[in-house]
């Protein structure tokens, strides 16, 4: 039933202590109301105490002197104590959901923090739809036993006090009572380590049919192309039943604790009865009194039996607890290391830099990377890119174009050697500071659910609408703006659907020419465009290459010709370099790509064609 379900690599044991430790620090601002909070505990712990001493008293009082007024009396302080036990409660729910609600709150926004601030690596690694089930399920599974918690914490001050109590009542009924609490206790405990695991078991299948459910609705549009929506839903009703599986298996174990310890607290309570019907016969107790213990023993039971029984599900806030802090506290591969030239003589103080402005020089030294054991990109790479030149990768798949950028955006983490930029280790950057230096646009440029505008100035939050309209306008005119139903105010749509393929390159590069990078890095896109609108693209290719240190890998010839140099991979090595022209001449591994992925884009290419045709 658990196959498949087996914990991410960066989950992590806790002992129980660790999480209560962990959780206690996000309760820790709110003293004050813990305080308060605790105060109303007390008070509705006295009125549940108070209540059964007035009964018994009036019990008592009523045997040796009936009368009307002395029953009225007791109704009125018994009306008295319930809507002061209603206003009391009312107050703790409300104090308890705002305390819940904040600290949950707290606690999701740091899960998302560490979420987005996680490597690139993270991101390949793990499903989205199982990240998400921790931010969102788990967070609100933990809210519930919380709330569950607060409302054990009142029964166990209950408990507390009504132990004084009943001694003052019967002291040899009391230690006879405490005898028989711990079996229920046992009992409570013994179901600790099976509902931890079937708990933990059941976020992980929730996860499990949140990443289906995302991954489904992700590639709607090629299930439907072609024409596998039966498949998967076979493969969401199968993970489904899965998850119905395990979550019964869960329900019955949880579902077995209260009826069980109900049963020994029942046996409990008939053997004190027997035993204080016996003192009461035998004048030890008064009837009052005897009445006082068994009535106050449903008290001691109901906490007892819940504090054991809930123990069960406590486990399950403490699984969730568990899963939440592996997510905040999961490792980057990515590791920067201290700068001496950022310390500032002031104490222990250090800059981050946030003035940082680059030349745009890249240099590789003898770098290795590799995404696993089994699969090494790099090894013993060596480049050096200039401030302001334009550089192009191209080579076949794999040859290790996209492990550059993406160890140029910091995105992985290399083995060996060096990436030096500006003649800096590139990890000794602020990472927010250096990507801010960084103008990135890759293969299917993502846009916002928004207006073109709000996705030009994504980098630029500062600039204005006529600022943004201006940077629209400086590619082919602003032809393409007009081409677009309402302009700049159009909307784009779910990761700019709207948009055709060339129009979403348009604005991803309006966005970068508005934030003016030093370094421009752009992973081109494969999909053919229409001549006009090529144009236009390489139109703003030619804007941001006059300004930036470029790397792009190239799949268009208009692109690859309008480059300083040309940087030609093989698994990971540079077999060729040099301009278009250069490189043709040799008859080399260029020109075989040339043949390959280029030949049909150009003019004489066409030319010859028709001629065939005509022919």
């Amino acid at each position: 039933m658990f196959m498949g379900l087996a914990a991410e690599k960066y989950d992590r044991q806790y002992s129980d202590r660790q999480l209560l430790r962990r959780m206690a620090t996000y309760f820790a601002p709110y003293r004050g109301r813990l305080i308060r909070l605790t105060l109303i505990i007390l008070a509705i712990t006295a009125i549940g105490l108070v209540s059964p001493l007035l009964i018994a008293r009036g019990i008592d009082l009523v045997g040796a002197q009936p009368s009307v007024g002395a029953i009225v009396a007791l109704c009125v302080g018994l009306l008295a104590l319930s809507v002061i036990n209603w206003a009391c409660n009312l107050m703790r729910r409300r104090m308890t959901a705002r305390l819940i609600a904040d600290v949950i709150g707290q606690m999701r926004n740091d899960a998302f923090r560490a979420t987005i601030h996680h490597d690139m690596a993270f991101f390949d690694e793990f499903q989205s739809g199982k990240v998400i089930a921790r931010i969102t399920n788990d967070t609100q599974e933990l809210s519930q036993v919380t709330v569950l918690i607060s409302d054990l914490i009142s029964q166990f001050t209950i408990l507390i006090v009504l132990v004084g109590v009943l001694f003052t009542i019967s002291w040899p009924l009391t230690l006879a009572l405490l005898v028989m609490a711990p079996v229920v206790v046992f009992f409570g405990w013994a179901f600790r380590r099976v509902a931890r695991m079937v708990t933990r078991s059941g976020f992980r299948v929730i996860a499990e049919v949140n990443s289906a459910i995302q991954e489904a609705v992700a590639g709607i549009r090629v299930a439907k192309t072609f024409r596998q929506e039966q498949a998967i839903y076979d493969r969401f009703r199968q993970i489904n039943r899965r998850s119905y599986e395990v979550n019964l298996r869960r329900g019955f174990v949880l579902s077995n604790v209260f009826p069980t310890l109900n049963a020994m607290a029942g046996l409990g309570t008939a053997v004190m009865t027997y035993v204080g019907g016996l003192a009461a016969i035998g004048g030890t107790v008064s009837v009052g009194a005897w009445y006082l213990f068994i009535i106050s023993l449903e008290q001691f039971w109901f906490p007892m039996t819940n504090i054991a029984s809930f123990w069960s599900q406590i486990q399950g806030g403490l699984s969730a607890c568990e899963r939440i802090f592996a997510l905040i506290d999961a490792e980057s591969s990515v590791k920067q290391i201290e700068d001496p030239r950022s310390k500032v003589q002031k104490g222990d103080a250090q800059s981050s830099t946030p003035n940082l402005r680059l030349r745009g020089e890249i240099e590789f030294r003898s770098v290795s990377f590799r995404y696993n054991e089994q699969q090494q990109v790099l090894r013993d790479f060596s480049l050096r890119i200039a401030p302001g030149e334009s550089v192009a990768l191209v080579g076949h798949t794999g040859a290790g174009k996209s492990s550059i950028i993406k160890l140029i955006t910091r995105f992985y983490e290399f083995q060996g050697g060096q990436i030096l930029i500006d003649g800096r280790d590139i990890r000794t950057f602020d990472l927010v500071e250096y990507r801010r230096q960084l103008g990135l646009v890759s293969q299917s440029p993502f846009l916002f659910n928004d207006t073109v505008m709000n996705n030009i100035r994504y980098a630029r939050p500062d600039l204005s609408d006529d600022m943004v309209e201006a940077v629209a306008r400086r590619i082919g005119d602003g032809e393409w703006v007009a081409a677009l139903p309402n302009g700049l105010l159009t909307q784009v749509g779910e990761r700019g659907q709207h948009l055709s393929m060339g129009q979403r390159q348009l604005v991803a590069l309006a966005r970068v020419l508005a934030q003016r990078p030093p370094i421009f890095i752009l992973d081109e896109a494969t999909a053919s465009v229409d001549p006009f609108t090529e144009k236009q693209i390489q139109a703003a290719l030619n804007l941001i290459l006059a300004d930036s240190t470029s790397i792009l890998i190239a799949h268009r010839l208009s692109t690859v010709k309008s480059v300083d140099r040309i940087i030609v991979l093989d698994r990971g090595r540079i077999i060729e370099e040099g301009d278009h022209a250069t490189l043709m001449a040799r008859g080399g591994h260029y020109a075989s790509l040339y043949d390959t992925y280029f030949r049909h884009q150009s003019a004489d290419f066409n030319a010859e064609m028709y001629q065939k045709l005509k022919a």
